[in-house]
């Protein structure tokens, strides 16, 4: 063995295992952020309940009806719906929370004076928290 190769067994530095180390747990960070982040995703683009206003009517000074169409997935629990009327001035006259069945529903209002315009605020599930 030469003294070259011996001074360099004797005191080069050993690789650190370290950098192996933080690029293993910064990949599992980073698979971890994915599944969550395709997780999310999936929630949003598939929600449990959706609805759409149909048509609304006013019946007199103190009462409106409107027609919603609800779609419900088979798994949704708990699922309600929000209607709100408002009056010319833009203020709210009256609400009404629902639970929906799948397909239309009819819905009366119950108002403070007579309203202009029913706005469907949505509609949530358990574990949907955007009205839709």
């Amino acid at each position: 063995m030469s003294e070259q190769s011996g001074l360099r067994e004797r005191y080069a530095a050993h690789p650190s295992p370290w950098p192996k180390v933080f690029l293993a747990i910064g990949v599992v960070i980073f698979a971890g952020l994915l599944v969550w982040l395709g997780w999310v995703i999936w929630l949003k683009v598939n929600p449990a309940v959706t609805s759409n206003l149909v048509t609304w009517k006013v019946v007199d000074e103190h009462s409106v009806t409107a027609k919603v169409s609800v779609q419900l997935d088979s798994g949704a629990k708990n699922p309600t719906c929000l209607l709100r009327a408002t009056a010319e001035d833009h203020t709210t006259v009256g609400e009404k929370s629902f639970v929906p069945h799948d397909g239309n529903n009819e819905v009366a209002i119950r108002t403070e004076r007579t309203a202009t315009s029913v706005e469907s605020i949505g509609c949530t599930a358990h574990n949907q928290n955007d009205a839709r």
